[in-house]
């Protein structure tokens, strides 16, 4: 049972970044329905979940549970960087941000975390972009996308998993024009499950990085406590108190103390992290989001959406990660879709950030693994 002292520190974790000019938005005239999409293009996803088996010379790195060690540790990545371009999608009437790099190979959509913003992949998107194409969103309501009112829905829920879902889906459709692996911090790792449940097409792998475990989640409280919860829900909805709240969290001090709770090595929070992260978090709208999230105590759990999955699925984590702990994380390797586990030595709840040098090698070798079984197969099959 979280207590409510608890409970608001949980409210508080928050993984932000990246910098954006000031747009005026465009309002849509009127809450736009969600549920499954309708893609206009139709993609064979073959099911193929082979087994991860790399190793290196040295003995340091990533431990996985299939090979203890897996990949190389250096103390900085050599590689070359490509240009980031930032854009705007239009999507159902909402102006969505979105970075992307790359002319060549599989696409890759990078999905990011609760409060956080595509600026999150900074130390990604260059590298991966050497060998693929890379798009990095904001989902709605967070960076530099639109935030519509969650009140102007009345009664339905907008900020929920399948809107988020859909989005993605439909960007893969309109924008990425083509299918997708998914690579995903935290919450957007249940996003990335719930999309690959839904348009199981789209998604072709999903590498998931210290997936949020949802503890608040109603399902996951005692019966007696979920009255408590619900009052602490209106309290900081519909009164001052989540205002003030917020206003408390959304300062440069506690940006940077949140951040340094998250990040085992708190030499990578540095004043320009903390800008990036604190900047969209500071645009009209950013506080009825926040409250409304953090109000969410429903939807779906990663438990739930992986036994649905049809595509592989590798499960990395930070092992200092305070949050979500790696002792928790360690039961999603009972699902089949999850191809392996790896674990991060000595870091945080934001590996992508704060451990590039090893996150970068993972995606790597889980697309060209993919990617190259996928051919194969379809190649049997012509």
């Amino acid at each position: 049972m979280a207590s409510t002292s608890s409970s608001m520190f949980a409210l508080s974790k928050v993984e932000f970044p990246a910098v954006y000019p000031h747009r005026t938005r465009k309002k849509p005239s009127r809450p736009i329905p969600f549920g499954p999409s309708n893609p206009s293009t139709n993609f064979l996803l073959p099911r193929i979940i082979p087994r991860l088996s790399l190793s290196n010379s040295d003995g340091y790195g990533i431990r996985s549970r299939l090979d203890a060690n897996v990949v190389e540790d250096p103390t900085k990545d050599k590689s070359p960087s490509l240009e980031v371009k930032t854009r705007v999608w239009s999507w159902r009437g909402y102006s969505i941000r979105y970075q992307y790099s790359g002319n060549s190979g599989p696409a890759l959509v990078l999905v990011h975390g609760f409060g956080a913003n595509s600026g999150h992949w900074r130390k990604n998107i260059p590298v991966l972009a050497c060998s693929h194409r890379v798009f990095s969103i904001d989902l709605i309501g967070y960076g530099y996308s639109d935030k519509p009112n969650p009140r102007d829905f009345g009664v339905n829920s907008f900020y929920t998993f399948e809107t988020w879902a859909t989005q993605l889906n439909e960007f893969c459709v309109d924008v990425v024009k083509d299918k997708a692996f998914f690579i995903c911090n935290s919450i957007g790792g249940v996003v990335g499950l719930q999309a690959a449940v839904m348009e199981p097409e789209i998604c072709r792998g999903i590498v998931i990085l210290n997936i949020s475990l949802r503890m608040l989640h109603i399902k996951k409280q005692p019966w007696y406590v979920r009255p408590l919860i619900r009052s602490l829900q209106s309290l900081l909805r519909n009164t001052a108190l989540g205002k003030f709240f917020y206003r408390s969290v959304a300062t440069p001090e506690s940006v940077k103390s949140i951040l340094c709770q998250c990040y085992h090595d708190t030499s990578q929070v540095t004043d320009d992290l903390v800008e990036t992260i604190l900047l969209p978090g500071l645009e009209p709208g950013a506080v009825d989001v926040f409250l409304e999230f953090v109000c969410y105590s429903g939807g779906p759990l990663p438990e739930e959406l992986l036994p649905q999955v049809k595509c592989p699925v590798l499960v990395a984590w930070g092992d200092k990660d305070p949050w979500e702990p790696i002792e928790l994380g360690r039961a999603y390797e009972k699902f089949d879709s999850v191809e392996d586990f790896i674990v991060l030595p000595n870091v945080g709840h934001c590996p992508q950030d704060e451990a590039p040098h090893l996150v970068n090698p993972l995606v790597e070798s889980f697309v060209a693994r993919h990617v190259t079984s996928q051919a194969s197969l379809s190649a049997e099959v012509m």
